[in-house]
């Protein structure tokens, strides 16, 4: 069976969209792999954003995928009647989760000194993480005008609230 590998620059609004670049061109990663242009070939629709590679943790569906000058582009939507994916919004917004990786099956590569150059693969998933492992797969931007402290302050709000909903009864 072959191993499914994983590897990611990020956006997203108070809807839910998400965009970023889930494999920046041009340069290795932290282990050194090089995925060339080209490399993604067929990418299916509908491709599931996982938090941390997480199969359990599906959190929105990637509408969008295409190769470009500067990378892997993708678009999608959180899943935000889910609480857990309207809690991965806020760690994105926050910074907590600043970008993107991508799971996949590698068909065809070299090596190329310490740098394995992959020119063909299969792509099973994109991730939300913490710590990608290409430098350059960061978030870009956070649409949002909420701030980590915000999304505190609303926590701890909705917390007092439902506390003082019980002290009532």
């Amino acid at each position: 069976m072959d191993k499914l590998e994983l590897k990611a620059s990020l956006s997203v609004t108070d809807d839910g969209q998400i965009a970023g670049i889930a494999w920046p061109f041009g340069s290795p990663d932290k282990v050194g792999d090089l995925i060339t242009m080209g490399a993604f070939g067929v990418i299916l629709a509908d491709l599931p954003i996982l938090y941390q590679h997480n199969p359990a943790d599906l959190v929105g569906t990637w509408t969008e995928a295409a190769e470009t000058d500067a990378g892997l582009v993708v678009k999608g939507q959180l899943h935000l009647d889910h609480a857990r994916a309207r809690s991965v919004r806020a760690m994105l917004r926050s910074g907590l989760v600043s970008g993107l990786s991508i799971g996949f099956r590698t068909k065809s590569a070299t090596k190329q000194g310490r740098n394995r150059i992959i020119t063909a693969l299969d792509l099973a998933e994109i991730s939300l993480v913490h710590e990608p492992s290409h430098p350059r797969a960061r978030i870009l931007s956070a649409k949002s005008d909420i701030t980590a402290a915000a999304v505190i302050a609303d926590i701890i709000n909705r917390a007092t609230a439902a506390l003082r909903k019980d002290y009532l009864k």
